[in-house]
Formats: C-alpha cells, structure tokens, sequence
C-alpha cells in the first residue's frame, strides 16, 4: 500500500509516508491501537469511513504487512491485529499525537462527531464507580449527529452500554453540553470547572458521582501533553 505516486525522495520519513499516506490509515491503527479489533468496531470507532472504503484499506494494510487479518471458522468471526511492523509505530503516533496538541489550534482539532466521541465513551474507566447499577444521559446541543441524546449503561461486570433508545432506568448523572465543550474536556484543552463556569457544560446528580467526577470523568491520554494549545477564551459584548 502506498500513496498514490511515491515522492520519490533520498529520505526515509518520505518512504514511511508513501507506505502510510493513504487517507484513513493511521486512524485504523490509532483505533486497532486502542483495542478494537473487529470490521464495525473500527469503522464506528475512526467514524466518517464508508464500509467499502474501510475494506479496501483494511486489505492494503495487510498486503503492506501492518496487519493481520485472523479468521476464526468456528466462530464465524474475523479480526485485525496489529503486526510488529504497526506495533513499532506507536512511538511516532504518540508523538505525533502530542504534536497536534501543542500545534493545532483547539478550534480545528475540537471537530468532531458526537457519534464519534460517544463510541471512545466505551473504553471508559470506571473503576471510581460505585458497585451498582449506573445511568448517565449525555444531551447535545448542537449535534452534527444522528443523535443528540446518548446514555451509558453501566452495570458490574458487564461491558460498558452506550445507547440512543431510553434504557428504562432512572438516570444518575444528567450532562448537557456541546461537541467542542466535551471534546476539549477530553484531550485537556479545557477542564470542567472552566466548562461549567463558562456555561458551556452542565452536570447534576448523584452525590457520589459528582463528587468523583474528576476520577470517572473521560480524560484522553494525550490531555497530559506539556505546553497544550487550549480553547479560546469566549468573547463577551459588554452591554450597555
């Protein structure tokens, strides 16, 4: 797999883009980095790819030996692992990762799709949970999506659910707010006490809850990066 007509350069990162330049590549690897290893599970994970695209990418990535393509008969399954050579990239995707966010600015590296953003919401850690059943509706304003309403179904021992039909539970943890306000929260380039006072986030419930929210609260590896670029802050009209 290489991009469409080498750059045909005496550099090594020039090879490594014609190898991995193609469009959607290193999401894939990004989202198979974090764990999804299935057809759907990918796609809903990098968002915006179309299944014929994501098949055709899929099939170049392991001619070019990135991945492996690992058929279970039996089951009737089949995933996508990550070879060595993939493996060895994780390095540079980080760096990368924190990269952008010392770079980019917030307002262009903030877009993206609640969809999107409500699917990474199952790799949630929950470990500052109580030992019970828990419900947390997210309210959009604003969404690009399908969907503005999401819940998350909590319940010990079982994967995490995330849902767009009302799961018929009482709600613990009620969250309003909008794409770019959550996202910044994510990856660090915000905090939820200046979401909250600037309006943009609103969060009420459980006791419990609320008070570890800074523990369970989604919180992206990169949202640790020196230096980050944040969100700008909001420009107010004075009235007169």
């Amino acid at each position: 797999m290489t991009s469409s007509k080498p750059y045909g350069l005496l550099c090594p990162v020039s090879k490594a883009c014609d190898l991995l330049g193609a469009r959607w590549t290193l999401p894939i690897l990004c989202e198979m980095w974090a764990g999804e290893t299935r057809f759907n599970d990918i796609r809903r994970a990098v968002g915006g790819v179309s299944p014929t695209v994501l098949s055709r990418r899929l099939s170049e990535m392991e001619q070019s030996g990135l991945i492996a393509r690992v058929e279970d008969r039996a089951q009737g399954t089949v995933d996508y692992v990550r070879t060595q050579k993939a493996i060895d990239l994780e390095p540079a995707l980080m760096a990368l990762g924190r990269w952008s966010q010392r770079n980019i600015e917030a307002e262009i590296a903030l877009s993206y799709d609640v969809s999107t953003l409500m699917w990474a919401m199952r790799r949630l850690d929950t470990s500052a949970f109580p030992n019970r059943r828990i419900v947390i509706r997210f309210k959009f304003t604003e969404s690009s999506g399908r969907h503005d309403t999401y819940w998350l179904l909590f319940r010990p021992g079982l994967p995490l659910e995330i849902c767009v039909d009302v799961p018929g539970f009482d709600v613990d943890v009620f969250v309003e707010t909008s794409e770019q306000s959550f996202a910044a929260v994510i990856l660090g380039r915000s905090t939820i006490e200046r979401e909250v006072g600037d309006g943009r986030l609103y969060l009420t419930g459980d006791a419990v809850m609320m008070r570890t929210l800074n523990e369970w609260f989604p919180r992206s590896g990169y949202a640790d990066t020196d230096e980050i670029l944040p969100t700008r802050e909001p420009a107010y009209t004075e009235v007169s």
